[in-house]
């Protein structure tokens, strides 16, 4: 998905429909700065209001997602290419997380042994940043095991 032109698409859609950034935040609930946000390619709208905010503008969530009216003789090719690439951007946000844990998990690691060894183990377990990286460590753990998959 192009975040831009389905931001210029946005943009389009609401003049035809004579609406300012602010009517139609305010339609929607939100604040004009993150209609703003969309129609410079920064960002997209939140799945939540995607459909409201397709019903305000008379375009459909495929039209939204491709950034353009869709013909209807294309409208299933373009259903799946955005199911496709919504499936990757999804793949790839969850990829990312798990490596962010860890790479956070491995580092506390690190740096659990090496206050170990630095002061040895027993000034270093009686010591606060010790515990605390001990106990960090074992939360990011649960989370990355438990929580998040």
């Amino acid at each position: 998905m192009n975040q831009e032109k389905i931001g210029k698409f946005i943009s389009k859609c609401r003049k035809n429909k004579g609406l300012t950034q602010e009517k139609l935040a305010e339609s929607l609930g939100i604040t004009y700065k993150a209609v703003s946000k969309w129609e410079c390619g920064k960002g997209l709208p939140d799945a939540s209001i995607m459909v409201d905010l397709c019903n305000i503008l008379d375009i459909s969530v495929n039209d939204l997602l491709c950034g353009e009216k869709i013909n209807p003789n294309q409208f299933a090719n373009k259903v799946d290419e955005n199911l496709v690439s919504m499936k990757k951007n999804t793949e790839a946000i969850v990829t990312s997380t798990k490596w962010g844990h860890i790479v956070t998990v491995v580092l506390l690691l690190i740096n659990v042994l090496l206050t170990a060894i630095k002061y040895g183990v027993e000034d270093a377990v009686s010591s606060s940043s010790f515990i605390i990286m001990t106990v960090s460590g074992t939360i990011f753990w649960y989370i990355y095991l438990y929580k998040i998959k």
